[in-house]
This record gives C-alpha cells, structure tokens and sequence, in this order.
C-alpha cells in the first residue's frame, strides 16, 4: 500500500491541475488568481465535508484516539488534500501572490500530512487538522469573490466576515485547542507528529491576531459610520423642528 500513496497524490495533484486548467479556459476574461481561487474553493468544501464525515461518522474520534492506525477512508481523504497543497503551493510561489507566513502553513500542512501516510497512523488529527483549517476557507473565498465583483460592501459582506471570524475563533483557536491538548498528553503519536501540530496551531494565532486586529477596524469603522448617520438625522429634525415654528 505504501508504494501505491505517491500514484495517488500524483493522480491528485494531476486532477487538480486539470481543474485549474479548466477554470483557466472557462473563464478567459478573469485573473488566474480567480481560477486559482475556484480551485481553493472546491478543496475546502470537499475537504470539510469529507474530513467532517470522516471525524464525526467513520472515526475513530480523534480526541480519543490520537495516533491510531490510519483507515483506508483517512488515506484518500489525506492524498486528496496533499495534491492540493502541493498544487497550491507550487502556484503562490510561481505568481508570489502569498507571504511567508502562509507557504509556512501549507510547508507544515504538506510535511504533516506526508508524514502521517508514511508512517500509517495519525491520520486521525490530522484529518482533524484539515478540517478545522478547511471550515473557514469558503468563507475567505467568499470574501474575496465579494471584493472583486464589487459586492463586499453589503450585507452579504458582514455575514460572511462574521461567520468567518465565528467559525475561527470557535474551531480552530478554540477547538484546536482542546485537540492539542489530546494530541500532547497522548503517548502514541510520534514527538514531530506533536511538533507539526504545535506549529499548526502557532500559526492559527498569528492569523488570529490579523483577524481580530481586521474585526476591530471594521467594527469600529461601522459604528463612526452608525454615529454620522444618526447626527445627519437628529440635525435633520431639528432643522424641521426650527423650521414649523
């Protein structure tokens, strides 16, 4: 089985490649980022829906069984996501769209998920992993898809930026939390199986702190909007008022 593993990510990474190539043709009149980012897309609905079905039916949990052998339904979710990252990877660097911070998150996503297929365990928090990763990310495409066709300014736009800083801050600084925590007090998971989700989670932070940072401008900036709005009405009034007498 485990000679099969690299046919199957190269199968992977071939499929999302053609996938990008048809998004590239269908739209023409687009960026690549736009084709790009439908690809982005289509992995985190896929990966959230098949590594939830996997975490929450097929298990085993892994908040109690960290470092269990992987199942066959593990690996194709895990081969999967691999040809994503790398795919994605190699195109981040090639335009240089993305920085350090976040090839640094699909390096450690890349390494993690190799290393669980090759030793064939772990499999379990790591799906765990891409799934809390993968939650948010329709959103974040959502977002940016708003932004291009000039529909982020809306009330489209608030729910989206509120159920993504929601879905964050609840799973993947809250849950990922606790999944740490199992992770750490575990003795079956390997020591850099342990210091790839350290790492993971490291990171969550640091995007955490950029999230919270965005929400406080935004919040901010909506409620001087909300005070100007309502000075504009009580001088309106009281012009009307002045102006009857």
């Amino acid at each position: 089985m485990l000679f099969t593993l690299p046919l199957r990510v190269a199968c992977s990474l071939l499929a999302w490649l053609s996938l990008y190539a048809w998004f590239c043709h269908r739209y023409k009149h687009r960026s690549y980022e736009w084709s790009c980012r439908l690809v982005t897309l289509t992995h985190g609905i896929l990966a959230t829906c098949l590594s939830a079905y996997i975490g929450f039916i097929d298990g085993p949990w892994p908040l109690s069984h960290p470092g269990s052998p992987n199942t066959t339904l593990q690996v194709h979710g895990l081969c999967l996501s691999l040809g994503y990252f790398l795919f994605d990877l190699c195109w981040c660097v090639y335009f240089q769209t993305e920085g350090a911070l976040m090839l640094a998150h699909h390096l450690v996503s890349i390494l993690g998920i190799t290393a669980s297929l090759a030793l064939g365990e772990s499999a379990a928090e790591v799906n765990a992993v891409i799934f809390g990763s993968e939650i948010t990310n329709p959103l974040l495409q959502a977002r940016w898809f708003l932004k291009e066709t000039g529909c982020y300014h809306s009330l489209t736009g608030d729910v989206v930026d509120f159920f993504f800083v929601v879905l964050f801050t609840g799973v993947r600084i809250g849950v990922g939390a606790w999944l740490m925590y199992c992770e750490l007090a575990s003795p079956k998971p390997r020591w850099y199986i342990k210091l790839g989700g350290v790492i993971m989670y490291a990171v969550s932070w640091v995007f955490m702190v950029s999230i919270c940072r965005f929400a406080r401008r935004k919040s901010m900036k909506k409620y001087h909007a909300w005070r100007s709005r309502r000075s504009e009405e009580l001088y309106l009034k009281t012009n009307g008022h002045l102006k009857n007498h």
